[in-house]
């Protein structure tokens, strides 16, 4: 297990590039499984989980061809079915959460499918109801095999049908979506979730051939056809990254740069860490953050606290709201986070609070913030990565805290940020990685 050393106190200034975005990538990845023609994706992040699911569609027969820096091809033309029946594949299925996505892609072009229940953040209940009656709306039937945790779908009959969601899923979306590509028929999913990588993923299955309109509602219509080509497509920028370069800078009290940040797909991104007192100027599709000695959080129309909540797309991505809180607690004023989606997203606050920070956790969904105004910096402490997200704002408090604080279990921050260490420290962050 590798651990972070953090000599924190340090300002940083610079440019920085987004990576591919995480999120977008485990959808298009699964996509390549829907034709036997060559697919060639460009900027893929160089990450745990996306490396996984690379190789896990390697395992399963795809031919992947890295061309060089950040472009890959895939080629699903002898995909091998019967490596599904196989305990390995079982393992490293249930290890990624991203692998629930290629069963879409393999009900709608071999007709049957076998998954075991999948891993991920421990981040609170993530139920795949959505993605299965969806998969049944459209004529697939279930097995549960109790014994063995594994999933058997038979779909060789998927017919379009009409349905209303129980909830945007965007993975839910995206796995019913593949499958209704190939399906016969028309199939109208309502409540389907619009975020910009569900966008990207509805653009690149047109390219190939799809028939999908109504792509950035939440309202979509797929007429199945017989079959799909290959196509290039370039993932969009993580906008998860970009909100965390955002409070990093106002933090840390650093002059950065973030390039190539494609604002128009950004949503509420700029405008929550504006409300939060963050100063920042576009420039074309870079964000230019000069160094603040201090930002104050604003307060309703009526003078009452601010509150910072998720929501599904166009809302507030659940996944900054750990960067929101954070950052929170060296403003000036106080906000109340509710973190709506997941019941124990909050939970690292108490590594927070040790290093000085004045919050209350009012319930495992939300959080009054006290900003410190810089009055009292954070100090080093060390502390462990309980997921993605939490640890990348647990980074970002250990930059700006007073002292060293050391970070275990960077495998979890792997699991989304691209060689962050490396990345950050050339900006002028000191950050040391120890096994």
């Amino acid at each position: 297990m590798s651990s972070f050393v953090i000599e924190g106190g340090t300002r940083l200034s610079g440019e920085i590039t987004p990576q591919g975005a995480k999120n977008e990538a485990l959808q298009i990845l699964c996509a390549v499984l829907l034709t036997s023609e060559p697919i060639t994706i460009n900027k893929v992040p160089d990450i745990r989980d996306v490396n996984k699911l690379i190789e896990l569609l390697a395992d399963m027969g795809v031919e992947v061809t890295h061309l060089g820096g950040e472009s890959y091809k895939f080629c699903a033309k002898d995909v091998n079915i019967d490596y599904l029946e196989t305990q390995e594949f079982r393992t490293k299925a249930s290890s990624l959460r991203g692998s629930i996505m290629i069963l879409g892609p393999l009900l709608a072009r071999f007709g049957k499918g076998k998954i075991s229940k999948p891993g991920g953040d421990k981040i609170g209940r993530r139920r795949l109801d959505t993605h299965f009656l969806g998969f049944q709306k459209l004529g697939a039937r279930f097995l549960y095999e109790a014994e063995t945790g594994m999933y058997h779908i038979d779909a060789s009959d998927l017919k379009g049908t009409y349905m209303l969601l129980d909830e945007a899923s965007v993975t839910g979306t995206a796995n019913i979506l593949m499958a209704a590509v190939l399906a016969k028929g028309k199939t109208t999913i309502y409540n389907a979730a619009c975020e910009p990588y569900l966008q990207q993923l509805s653009k690149m299955l047109n390219r190939m051939g799809a028939k999908i309109t109504g792509v950035g509602s939440n309202l979509l219509h797929i007429e199945g056809v017989e079959g799909l080509a290959g196509t290039e497509h370039t993932m969009l920028p993580d906008m998860i990254e970009i909100g965390s370069f955002i409070g990093m800078a106002a933090m840390t009290q650093s002059e950065i740069t973030i390039k190539d940040c494609q604002i128009k797909e950004l949503g509420l991104i700029p405008e929550t860490f504006r409300r939060l007192g963050v100063q920042m100027e576009f420039r074309g599709d870079d964000i230019y953050i000069p160094a603040q000695e201090h930002y104050e959080i604003e307060t309703f129309i009526d003078g009452s606290i601010m509150t910072i909540a998720d929501s599904i797309w166009p809302g507030l991505t659940p996944d900054l709201l750990s960067i929101v809180l954070v950052m929170a607690t060296q403003a000036k004023g106080t906000v109340l986070v509710h973190q709506k989606m997941f019941e124990s997203r909050l939970f690292f606050v108490d590594k927070l609070i040790d290093m000085g920070a004045q919050i209350i956790l009012c319930d495992p969904h939300r959080a009054t913030v006290i900003g410190l105004d810089r009055v009292q910096k954070l100090k080093g402490i060390r502390m462990t990565s309980p997921d993605i997200r939490a640890g990348q704002a647990l980074l970002i408090a250990a930059l700006s805290a007073e002292g060293t604080s050391v970070i275990d279990n960077v495998e979890q921050i792997d699991r989304g940020y691209q060689n962050i260490d490396g990345r950050l420290n050339a900006l002028g962050a000191k950050i040391e990685r120890i096994e």
